[in-house]
């Protein structure tokens, strides 16, 4: 058995999904024993299909399955678009998505909140600056962010 590491198999996922056109945004491994669930995320300007899914799924599962990529047997691959309110995780998503509400949580605290939610105004690639709805501007380092997410208006 190869001792393949996550970040291993999410660069072996990322040259697939990327020669069929596609972004990776995300690979998770998540759960323990016959629960794992190996789950990757798929986007591209136009939107991700079902039929770019189901190839995506079984490309990655003939890679994975024959390289015995995922140590310890039984996982369950899961394969889908990242959705409406999908995670800004790399800074290309943060240049993207400019001028989109977001949603944010920081590491640490600013003025007792970890948590804002405003326009994306600007990023530099190290910086964030959001628009705040009570009209403030919030400029926080990209490395200060736990958590982002893009916030859809219903």
């Amino acid at each position: 058995m190869k001792s393949t590491t996550l970040e291993q198999v999410r660069e072996i996922v990322e040259r697939i999904v990327e020669s069929e056109g596609l972004e990776l945004v995300d690979a998770q491994l998540l759960g323990g024993g016959i629960h794992r669930v190996f789950r990757i995320f798929l986007d591209k300007p136009a939107g991700v299909t079902h039929d770019d899914c189901e190839k995506v799924s079984r490309l990655v599962s003939e890679v994975i399955d024959a390289g015995d990529l995922i140590p310890g047997g039984a996982y369950t691959l899961e394969v889908s678009s990242p959705g409406v309110e999908r995670a800004l995780i790399k800074p290309k998503d943060y240049e993207r998505f400019l001028g989109s509400k977001v949603k944010i949580e920081l590491k640490e605290a600013i003025e007792k909140s970890r948590r804002f939610t405003g326009k994306l105004a600007a990023f530099d690639g190290e910086k964030v600056t959001l628009e705040l709805e009570q009209g403030k501007t919030l400029v926080v380092a990209f490395e200060g962010i736990q958590k982002a997410n893009l916030k859809y208006e219903w």
